[in-house]
């Protein structure tokens, strides 16, 4: 997930390293990525010619590392964002990047999410309400129950609302 995340923050144009962390940490609640985990996914993307790095001044002297999405990255970044399997169906991130990057995905790819998330929400409801029959989860074990369906419940209005969307939005893409 988190070379998605990184390979989309270049989707609107280069970045130097400090930037990019900012801009995930930004994106997933955290103050910023770790070092660590960013600038050896850079290098490999670098490596794989997904993104192109050069050297520019910095603004107080030194130097710094622009990083920049190639038209190879971004082929392989829609190629990734479209793979939807179950797995990442159950993931909150993983689908509400997916669905955050629309923009850059066609209206079959955007379908096939929404559906592929419904599917798991609907069995994720199925087994709360099993849940619930099959065993006394007592006072507070009924709230935290109770909550969870209401959660899924509204994300399946959500997913409802977004297929309208993607429907009214690619109506209007057919008709220019």
């Amino acid at each position: 997930m988190n070379d998605l995340l990184l390979l989309s923050t270049l989707l609107d144009g280069p970045k130097h390293g400090y930037a990019l962390k900012k801009l995930a940490g930004l994106i997933t609640g955290q103050p910023n990525l770790h070092n660590n985990l960013v600038y050896p996914l850079l290098k490999r993307f670098v490596e794989e010619r997904w993104v192109s790095k050069r050297t520019a001044d910095g603004q107080r002297g030194q130097t710094r590392e622009i990083y920049a999405l190639t038209a190879q990255g971004k082929r392989r970044l829609i190629e990734r964002l479209s793979q939807f399997t179950e797995k990442e169906a159950r993931d909150s991130d993983q689908f509400h990047l997916r669905v955050g990057l629309f923009s850059v995905l066609s209206f079959d790819v955007q379908k096939s999410i929404l559906a592929e998330r419904d599917r798991s929400l609907t069995s994720r409801e199925e087994k709360l309400a099993h849940l619930t029959k099959a065993m006394d989860v007592g006072l507070w074990g009924s709230e935290v129950v109770r909550r969870l369906l209401d959660e899924v419940r509204s994300e399946r209005k959500w997913i409802v609302h977004l297929e309208r969307k993607v429907s009214e939005v690619s109506k209007r893409k057919n008709v220019s």
